[in-house]
């Protein structure tokens, strides 16, 4: 259980680490990837809006007119801004555009008539792109149905003017090697932080959990310490019960009830040592091969006669020739007490039904009876230690209320998993699956 706990743990806590670091990575990578596409698209509108090149005002900062500095860049004396305000003012257009776009932007475009015939191609901005390449580059595009996108490392836009269409492409290979050199910076530097996170909590969560596993062990001393201790007055009572019954008589019903409480607490002290010990991980149990389906078998039979007194209708299905390695004993109790909780809590008249068998993951083994008034909240518990959806139920059907966390433990110390499932018609169908071999 201590492993399991210490798995549980560490699984939690990566797969918290993962969704963290996962969101923030996406986060930034998608806002990267949004700003290079909106700028791509704000240069493109400019060119798709003055006919496929930047406005003829866009001048290198050091050819502009004496004029054109004077009423683009105010007196120092008259700006209310810092030094770098005023830089970044002479920097951008009024439009948000970087001045030295116009000098740094790789395009081409291809104007084609109403025919989709090729009136001009431009490609004096682009050394890599030939008028060929263009055109054809061009044409793929107009097929697609989209007016905007990306071809390749290219945006590209479709602009409509006076009857033609141009199609004009960015160069936008810059800024997306950039993108996907950090987007794969950002995965590799997150895998190696989880991996040194996963070490770190690899070596120090048998320190965190260390008070929880000294408390489950201190708990499962104490159960089995007390339990051998209680055998002992337990055995004294009993046979002082014996001497009393020889001197008032067997009939005497204040003895009688004596004898029935300590038969009822000697059973519940040894199902405590027994599901101590099967919650230790089954290493008091002794595993043999043997005949899983004979087992299942004789397991069964004592309950067709408890059926037909109890008038109920019993119903064994088991897949012969199926052998198991595993405990024996085990193996039996765990299909008796299956057995006998399905028997305890129908209704008479009712159905039920053992079927055993071997599928794909190992053995199986399903019991299903009527169960009226159980909510699927209360199967969530079923394995819980004394836990009972009706409390009543105790007076009336007898038992500890441990018998499914005995089936449970059983199940865990050979490897296997056990759950229920509430049907419709109100019937509940407990399922234990194990490995058939080691």
């Amino acid at each position: 259980m201590i492993r399991k706990l210490r798995i549980k743990f560490i699984a939690l806590t990566m797969l918290s680490l993962f969704l963290v670091l996962g969101l923030i990575l996406g986060a930034i990578n998608v806002i990267n990837y949004h700003n290079i596409v909106e700028d791509a698209d704000r240069t493109l509108q400019v060119l798709q809006e003055n006919g496929g090149s930047f406005p003829m005002g866009q001048k290198p900062p050091g050819q502009m007119k004496q004029e054109d500095n004077a009423q683009a860049v105010p007196p120092a004396d008259s700006q209310g801004g810092s030094p770098g305000d005023r830089d970044e003012m002479f920097r951008k257009d009024r439009d948000g555009m970087h001045r030295e776009t116009p000098y740094s932007a790789r395009y081409f475009w291809v104007l084609f008539d109403g025919k989709a015939g090729v009136l001009q191609t431009n490609t004096d901005r682009i050394i890599s792109v030939d008028e060929s390449t263009a055109e054809d580059y061009a044409g793929e595009v107009m097929d697609k149905s989209a007016e905007k996108g990306f071809y390749g490392d290219y945006r590209y836009v479709i602009a409509k003017e006076d009857g033609c269409t141009r199609v004009i492409f960015l160069d936008c290979w810059s800024d997306l090697t950039t993108f996907r050199d950090f987007r794969t910076a950002s995965i590799l530097i997150a895998l190696a932080g989880m991996l040194a996170v996963f070490l770190l909590i690899f070596f120090l969560s048998s320190r965190i959990i260390r008070p929880i596993s000294e408390s489950y062990e201190k708990q499962k001393r104490f159960i089995t310490d007390a339990g051998h201790e209680i055998k002992t007055p337990l055995a004294i009572i009993d046979a002082d019960a014996e001497v009393l019954e020889m001197d008032v008589g067997e009939d005497n019903e204040w003895v009688a009830d004596i004898r029935q409480q300590i038969k009822r607490l000697t059973g519940l002290t040894n199902d405590l040592i027994y599901l101590s010990r099967m919650e230790e991980g089954g290493q008091n149990i002794l595993k043999t091969e043997f005949s899983y389906s004979e087992a299942m078998e004789e397991s069964a039979q004592p309950f067709r006669s408890l059926a037909k007194v109890q008038e109920k209708e019993l119903s064994i299905g088991i897949e012969q020739d199926v052998t198991i390695h595993a405990d024996e004993k085990s193996i039996r109790q765990l299909a008796s007490i299956l057995m006998d909780n399905a028997m305890k809590y129908s209704p008479k008249g009712s159905e039920v039904s053992l079927n055993a068998g071997k599928n794909a993951r190992g053995v199986y083994l399903t019991v299903e009876n009527e169960a009226k008034g159980l909510k699927r909240t209360d199967v969530e518990h079923l394995f819980d230690r004394f836990y009972r959806a009706d409390a009543s139920r105790n007076s009336e059907k007898g038992g500890h209320g441990i018998g499914l966390s005995m089936a449970r433990a059983i199940t865990e110390a050979h490897g296997g998993k056990i759950h229920g499932e509430l049907l419709s018609g109100e019937r509940l169908r407990i399922t234990a699956q194990l490995p058939s071999r080691k």
